[in-house]
């Protein structure tokens, strides 16, 4: 009788074992299949590929060196800025948001803290001379285009976006235009280039580029389609605009050209002066400065051949 009840009583404790053992493993089964579903999940946001660059390594290092750089030393008029809470303030704007979906609402805190008045008859606007602009702005500086104030500086050249999922910055890819209209830079450089044109005032220049196939003033452009239709007539008397040929051309358009005339009809009815002159010398000169040796620098003439 002891031998059967001590029989009876391993077969209890073998099946409790059993059972427990079984418990175990389902618990384990569940678990590793919850965690290989975030798992995949994760892995499949994380590798959602845009066409264009990713996230600009050390962005938050360069942001802030940039900040501290322009507020101290390219403006110091600015440096009760506080470029801490500027970036996490740019940060908060798009990390762990889809990049397609970023609105005017997530960066206007951001506009907010780091905008500042630009003096009159000195904001210069352009299209499609992205490097001989700014070549001249960094020569003379009685002129400022977005680039130059703090919002531009800090953002030229850099890339960034967000992603849904850990780390919430996606360092390997980013929407371009094409992707989708409203991601991270898009929004940022329209609303950055419309405030640049609401506080312009005085005489504005532009800058055009008289040589490229589809015409100097392009109506999709951001000059074109946002920046032209924000500036203020009560403030801005006067749009000059600086058609520039290549040196060697081709000389594609002129002032009297069909896109500039169509240009100039945008800016009269919206009541500004407007002027045109082809090859600006000061910016021809710093043209040929590069290319001193060409024909058409030669006699340093005011139109390219």
């Amino acid at each position: 009788m002891p031998f059967q009840n001590r029989s009876s009583r391993t077969r209890q404790r073998t099946f409790l074992l059993v059972g427990i053992m079984v418990l175990i493993v389902t618990i384990v089964a569940v678990l590793t299949a919850v965690l290989l579903a975030n798992g995949t999940k994760e892995t499949s946001m994380q590798l959602l590929q845009w066409k264009g660059r990713g996230t600009t390594k050390n962005l938050q290092e360069v942001i802030l060196g940039r900040c501290y750089n322009y507020i101290t030393t390219v403006n110091p008029e600015l440096r009760d800025k506080d470029c801490q809470k500027i970036w996490e303030t740019m940060q908060m704007a798009f990390i762990y948001k889809n990049p397609c979906n970023i609105t005017t609402e997530d960066y206007q805190p951001l506009l907010d803290l780091a905008s500042h008045p630009i003096p009159c008859n000195k904001s210069l606007f352009w299209s499609k001379t992205n490097d001989l602009v700014h070549r001249y702005t960094k020569t003379n500086h009685n002129f400022l285009t977005l680039e130059d104030t703090l919002l531009g500086y800090m953002a030229d050249g850099v890339s960034w976006c967000g992603n849904p999922s850990s780390p919430g910055i996606n360092y390997e890819s980013c929407p371009k235009w094409s992707d989708c209209e409203n991601n991270p830079s898009s929004v940022y450089w329209k609303m950055a280039s419309k405030m640049f044109a609401e506080g312009a005032c005085g005489v504005v220049q532009v800058m055009l580029n008289g040589s490229i196939d589809a015409g100097a003033f392009r109506s999709n452009s951001i000059f074109g389609s946002i920046e032209i239709f924000n500036l203020d007539p009560d403030k801005v008397s006067t749009v000059q605009i600086w058609l520039m040929q290549n040196i060697g051309g081709p000389p594609r358009e002129s002032c009297t050209g069909h896109s500039i005339t169509r240009l100039k009809s945008i800016l009269e009815e919206r009541n500004f002066n407007v002027s045109c002159e082809d090859n600006y010398r000061p910016v021809q000169l710093l043209q040929c400065a590069s290319d001193p040796d060409h024909s058409d620098c030669r006699l340093c003439t005011n139109s390219v051949q």
